[in-house]
């Protein structure tokens, strides 16, 4: 009795350590020996183990995996599109933009900070080039045409309708300067001169009208000659024909009467000083955002965040293929040295190859169990 105990329990021992040394082995050949070793010129079999034999095959393989099951385009698109996800980014977002809002530095700062190669001069030079081009432009565009061709009919009405009372207006002004002393004092001055300048003549009229100055008799008549209606009929008459002259007139003419050099300079000069962009640039970033902090962050940035993934879900195919991620894979796996790739298989599976080192050890076992059993009954 005591023999048959012995003998099943060395066969089951004997079992055992054949079946766990076998898979233990199997599981190093995977990955061991590293390197192909050669007797003379044969190579020794099973040389190198498995993994290192197929090592670009498997990185190959790996690499098709993941670009086809793994990140593909669909689930790359559907995490993009994800609600939860849109609102992490949100929130992500607002979150790094919020030292942006407060910042105390100054637009110039960030400029440069950011590398950006923009200045208040630059930006002035720009505006004066772009008022530049704009002029020369229009210039070329309306230089022979008419200015009745170039003006539009509502600007033409308007400066019609305006005759009138630019006619009452210079009848006004001409009545009030002629009643003010300033204007009796002149008045004075013209009629004095010319009494002079027609010698004895002049003395005799100004003897015959009187010891009053002739300038008392004058000025009263100067202001009834303006206030007449034929007056300013004559004075409505005149600027009609000379605004009609002036439509017939070709822009370059206009152009040409003009000291272009000096208008222009007073416009940039006018231009940089009402823009002012030195004083703006000079600002801190904040005074220019942090009004606008909570429409930015709880209304734009949830739009532009949708539009953005939206973009983005359907450039991602494109992106995919350009970018390359099975051979990306591939010759990443194939840097790998076999070691590495050991550790990291190990890393993820080494619980799991030692259950099949005991599997191997208990099957050797029954097994070991069994061939006892059959021994004893046929001894």
């Amino acid at each position: 009795m005591l023999d048959a105990i012995i003998l099943i329990a060395f066969m089951v021992v004997i079992g055992a350590l054949i079946g766990g040394v076998t898979n233990s082995l199997a599981i190093k050949m995977l990955f061991r020996p590293y390197r192909a070793y050669y007797i003379g010129k044969f190579k020794v079999p099973f040389t190198p183990g498995l993994i290192p034999k197929r090592r670009e095959e498997l990185a190959q393989q790996l690499g098709n995996m993941v670009v086809d099951h793994l990140i593909t385009p669909e689930s790359l698109q559907k995490k993009v599109m994800n609600e939860e996800f849109q609102r992490d980014v949100v929130q992500w977002l607002r979150e790094e933009s919020e030292p942006v809002f407060c910042s105390e530095k100054t637009v110039n700062e960030w400029l440069d900070m950011l590398q950006v190669p923009v200045s208040a001069d630059r930006l002035n030079q720009w505006l004066t080039d772009w008022v530049e081009e704009k002029v020369s432009r229009t210039k070329m565009e309306y230089s022979s045409k008419r200015i009745e061709e170039a003006l539009p009919e509502k600007w033409q009405e308007k400066i019609e309708d305006t005759i009138p009372k630019l006619v009452d207006m210079i009848a006004g002004r001409a009545e009030a300067y002629f009643t003010s002393p300033e204007g009796k004092a002149k008045v004075k001055v013209m009629i004095d001169d010319f009494l002079k300048e027609r010698g004895t003549l002049g003395n005799i009229l100004g003897m015959f009208l009187g010891n009053a100055s002739v300038a008392d008799k004058v000025q009263p008549e100067i202001v009834k000659f303006i206030k007449h209606e034929g007056t300013q009929e004559i004075l409505h008459n005149l600027l009609r024909k000379e605004w009609a002259k002036l439509k017939l007139m070709k822009i370059e003419e206009v152009v040409d009467r003009l000291p272009e050099e000096d208008l222009m300079s007073e416009l940039h000069t006018s231009l940089i000083k009402i823009v002012n962009i030195k004083a703006h640039l000079s600002q801190p970033l904040s005074h220019w955002l942090s009004p606008h902090q909570k429409t930015i962050t709880e209304k734009l940035l949830p739009q532009w965040v949708g539009k953005g993934t939206d973009l983005l879900s359907n450039r991602i195919p494109n992106l995919m293929a350009k970018l390359h991620l099975q051979k990306i894979v591939q010759d990443q796996v194939e840097s790998f040295s076999v070691a590495r790739l050991e550790e990291l298989v190990l890393g993820i599976s080494r619980r799991e190859f030692k259950m099949i080192t005991y599997l191997g050890a208990l099957l050797g076992g029954i097994i070991g169990l069994i061939q006892s059993v059959f021994v004893m009954l046929f001894s």
